[in-house]
């Protein structure tokens, strides 16, 4: 059920501490941590601590907690030093679009140039 933790999703074990992360931020709705496979210097993921499949289905139904997480983004943006120099913050959606996790989260990459189009 969305919403609700999945014992199956990384993520999940992420938030509730059964899996270990490098943990950078954490609010009453957010959970951020250093990706293990980095892309960039700095690669931040900031994902809903409730259970959602994507972006698209986090916003649909929990607006309030989207804006959270892009508002999260933005902030360890700062935090990192990335604000005067640029910063990528990507929410890939489903497989096609490079989703392995199927918990909505967002990437926040800076700390080299980054290119367009992405890939």
């Amino acid at each position: 059920m969305a919403g609700e933790p999945q014992a199956d999703c990384l993520f999940c074990k992420i938030v509730s501490g059964d899996v270990p992360a490098t943990v950078v931020h954490e609010s009453d709705t957010t959970y951020a941590f250093r990706d293990i496979n980095p892309q960039a210097p700095t690669h931040v993921l900031v994902v809903p601590k409730a259970h959602y499949p994507d972006a698209a289905s986090l916003a649909a139904a929990e607006p309030a907690f989207a804006a959270d997480v892009l508002r999260v983004a933005g902030e360890i943006a700062t935090a990192e030093g990335l604000d005067s120099t640029g910063f990528r913050i990507v929410f890939n959606t489903g497989a096609g679009a490079g989703q392995t996790v199927f918990h909505a989260h967002a990437h926040v990459l800076g700390g080299r140039g980054l290119q367009w189009p992405p890939g």
